[in-house]
């Protein structure tokens, strides 16, 4: 009986142990146990009945160790719903810092590039004053060396001449007008003047520049980015030279001798090119001379024979009959009264 009593004993305490460990409360069941116990082995008890005492302990023991979980299954329900809400707002705090660091970053971006631009934009134009540029927009090309620009004043490019293609075509001249009109027409371009302001039909006389180069003497830049150039390096020009604007004439002749010997454009169809420029062959002046006795007996000499080899034409008009595109100064057929504006050519369209 004894035995048993021990083990319940043993099997009380160590249950209620376990509860204890739970909740505060488990321990007051405890120790009513322990007390229980402690009356079970006493000869003389303070209480009849130690075994309700401890059935009583054990009770409270349970009571309390059933009742802690749920405390606990709130109380860390609640922590974690406080940790989630922590973890939130940390979360959010955290986005929010990221976007306005990321908004301040495209700002300074944003800032840091406008005044990259406003600089380059001054650059270009103290370049642009440096070397007398004026920015315009063309609207329209004539043809391959004359465009309209937007506040309709017209520009014949310096320097080159491309074949004909408007009151007249010569070889090549539509395949000019087409590559300028691709070239020019709708953009934005930079317009230098070299000496004369305008030509006798009242056309402004121009260098046209895709990009404003910084040094317009350099070569690599005159082949990149001047226009005139560009027609005369890819065979849709020949050089054509009138003073006083000769700044560039040189290397237009430099840039046509190179697209002649590749028989690029217009010097695929001969050494002469399709129209008149600065490697045309020169014409030499004619004389003949006749033969006029010293003596009966002596032999002959040479003199002029008067008016012998030359060609006289009323007007340009019947000129032009003959000669459609006019004659240069050393031609049989010119007459300075035919060449008004003196640039020794006669009767040119």
């Amino acid at each position: 009986m004894n035995g048993l009593r021990v083990t319940m004993a043993a099997v009380a305490i160590i249950f209620t142990l376990r509860m204890a460990i739970i909740t505060p409360v488990a321990w007051v069941g405890l120790l009513i146990v322990g007390f229980g116990l402690y009356q079970t082995f006493q000869k003389r008890t303070s209480f009849r009945k130690p075994r309700w005492l401890m059935t009583i302990g054990i009770l409270v023991v349970i009571t309390g160790g059933c009742a802690a979980p749920s405390d606990q299954v709130d109380k860390a329900a609640s922590e974690n719903a406080e940790n989630e809400a922590d973890q939130q707002a940390k979360a959010d705090e955290e986005k929010k810092a990221s976007e306005e660091k990321k908004a301040k970053e495209e700002e300074e971006k944003k800032l840091a590039e406008e005044k990259e631009k406003a600089e380059a934009e001054k650059e270009q134009q103290e370049l642009a004053d440096t070397f007398g540029m004026e920015e315009v927009l063309i609207t329209r090309v004539v043809d391959g060396d004359t465009v309209e620009l937007k506040d309709g004043r017209k520009v014949r490019l310096i320097g080159v001449n491309t074949p004909e293609s408007t009151t007249r075509t010569e070889e090549y001249g539509k395949e000019a007008s087409k590559y300028t009109t691709e070239k020019l027409e709708g953009k934005t371009v930079w317009l230098q003047k070299d000496v004369s302001e305008t030509d006798r039909y009242n056309r402004s006389l121009r260098l046209i520049w895709l990009e404003i180069p910084k040094d317009d003497m350099d070569e690599e830049e005159i082949r990149t980015k001047m226009f005139n150039a560009d027609l005369v390096l890819n065979g849709y020009a020949e050089p054509s030279t009138y003073n006083p604007d000769v700044k560039y004439s040189e290397y237009f002749v430099k840039f046509a001798r190179e697209a002649r010997e590749n028989g690029t454009g217009l010097w695929a169809y001969g050494e002469n090119g399709t129209t008149k420029g600065d490697l045309d062959p020169k014409e030499e002046k004619k004389t003949t001379t006749a033969t006029t006795p010293k003596s009966s007996s002596s032999a002959t000499t040479e003199e002029p024979a008067t008016g012998q080899g030359q060609e006289y034409y009323q007007n340009c008009t019947e000129l032009r009959k003959v000669y459609p595109d006019g004659v240069p100064s050393d031609h049989p057929a010119y007459a300075s009264k035919h060449d008004r504006d003196k640039d020794n050519w006669a009767c040119e369209r």
